[in-house]
């Protein structure tokens, strides 16, 4: 038996513009094909000079075009391409919203796990204490830090700090961040999870999802309370009836399914393809065949979407 190794296919570049032509006009155009886009080693990423390149990224000295050295999601920032590696640590900023668990309880601080190369590190300066109460932590407080938080709890934070090591500091100084319950917990690359405004959503189908951006994913009941009413570092999980239930595993399924063919992963991709499962039963959702009706379908729909907005 022998085997063939093909070259990576080009992508198709709809309404390429010549680069002496209108340059915002080119540069509209590429950022469409970046937005989801997902290249192999050695794939074209674009044909226009206009860029310069940054990690991942190669010019031909062929036909010089800027190329993929390695397999990931394409990351525009204004005129710098780079390219994020999928099968990769975790590598964040200031400002991140990331989904953690505690790994350990030491002198006034926890470690936590967020998908890096090192455990992130968060202070008992850094949280609220129950009732949103914002006071110096005294002693007791740290006597009691495993009333908050004790080793194998979620948690939901923001990246505070960046150390030259590669580690990072958290806090949960809002009443929006804390401890996670009620739900399921779903890992996926964290170059496929897209940055936006807000990374907590409310789907139509009932279920809450929070998108960490550092591949950790959590997909919760949804919940009338407000935050205040809620007992932020309580363990015990709210009666959640047999509809929801189905509504988280199928959402953490379409999840799955996303990840598996390497689509970007927003709530807006998840609702499709919550709406493509809704034809199979759940136990389904994670059989190979089945992930890929769903993802074509998926497909599809995006490309009539984006076709209609070009319009």
């Amino acid at each position: 038996m022998t085997f063939q190794f093909l070259s990576p296919k080009p992508s198709s570049y709809t309404n390429k513009v010549d680069a002496d032509g209108d340059i915002d006009m080119l540069l509209k155009t590429e950022r469409e094909n970046f937005e989801t886009k997902v290249v192999t080693p050695g794939e074209i990423i674009t044909h226009a000079t206009q860029y310069m390149g940054g990690h991942g990224t190669y010019i031909s000295p062929e036909t010089n075009q800027r190329l993929s050295s390695v397999a990931g999601v394409v990351d525009r920032v204004n005129k710098l391409i780079s390219i994020r590696p999928l099968h990769t640590r975790y590598t964040g900023e200031i400002g991140d919203l990331v989904i953690g668990r505690i790994t350990e309880v030491s002198q006034k601080r926890w470690k936590v796990d967020i998908n890096s190369r090192q455990d992130a590190v968060l202070l008992l300066s850094s949280i609220n204490l129950p009732g949103g109460v914002q006071r110096r932590k005294t002693e007791a407080d740290e006597l009691q830090m495993r009333k908050f938080f004790s080793e194998g709890d979620l948690l939901v934070a923001e990246v505070r700090e960046t150390f030259q090591d590669g580690s990072f500091s958290l806090h949960i100084r809002s009443l929006k961040y804390g401890k996670l319950r009620n739900g399921s917990f779903v890992i996926v690359p964290p170059a496929l999870v897209q940055r936006c405004k807000t990374h907590f959503h409310t789907l139509p189908c009932g279920v809450n999802l929070t998108l960490g951006l550092n591949g950790y994913i959590w997909v919760s009941k949804h919940t009338t309370q407000t935050v205040e009413e809620l007992a932020i570092y309580s363990n015990e999980n709210e009666e959640i009836d047999q509809e929801n239930r189905k509504a988280i595993a199928r959402v953490c399924n379409s999840i799955s399914a996303l990840s598996r063919h390497f689509m970007c992963i927003n709530d807006k991709m998840i609702m499709l393809a919550y709406e493509a499962s809704l034809n199979f039963p759940v136990k389904d959702l994670l059989k190979l065949d089945v992930m890929e009706v769903i993802t074509s379908e998926v497909s599809e729909k995006m490309i009539l979407l984006k076709a209609g907005m070009r319009r």
